[in-house]
């Protein structure tokens, strides 16, 4: 492969993180349902082949329901990126993708995807993804910033259960 044609390829692909590649995910913070009372509890450990494995129980105790891991950046230019790309390996449950152009905004804008339990790669329209608060949709457009300060996977589907969810790399192209 001539090199202009591989610098044109990574040109087009923002990198937002790769775990495999990363020795510090110190970035990352687990957020459960416990910040509004709830039980669920979660965790993030590394593959032996360097992905992040997270795991966890959720639990609808004292009205709860999800675990989340999260990821707060300086404001990431996205301008001319039109979907996020994420390679992950899930267990057949739907989990949640979801950022945020402001981290003082009220929602969050999320996709919904399901895992089939083997590696894939899931293409998300940025301009599909919804407006939510405290999972409720917004009256409001669908995203469409030129800047992200936060990425979020989230699992809570109004059901007590335990999941894993293995991620290598996210990016928007």
């Amino acid at each position: 492969m001539n090199t202009s044609f591989l610098t044109a390829i990574l040109m087009n692909s923002l990198l937002l993180f790769d775990f495999s590649t990363s020795s510090d995910w110190s970035v990352w913070e687990i957020e459960n349902d416990v910040v509004m009372g709830g039980k669920s509890s979660s965790n993030l450990a590394r593959s032996e082949e360097g992905n992040a494995v997270f795991t966890g129980d959720v639990s609808l105790e004292n009205d709860g329901g999800f675990a989340s891991m999260q990821y707060h950046f300086k404001p990431q230019d996205i301008k001319g990126y039109n979907k996020a790309c994420i390679r992950l390996k899930g267990d057949g449950k739907p989990y949640q993708f979801r950022i945020k152009a402001n981290l003082n905004e009220k929602a969050s804008y999320i996709h919904t995807f399901k895992t089939s339990g083997e590696w894939q790669t899931i293409e998300i329209p940025l301009n599909e993804m919804q407006p939510s608060y405290r999972g409720e949709k917004m009256d409001q457009p669908n995203f469409n910033a030129h800047k992200i300060q936060e990425i979020r996977f989230l699992i809570g589907n109004g059901k007590a259960e335990n999941f894993q969810l293995e991620i290598d790399k996210i990016e928007l192209q």
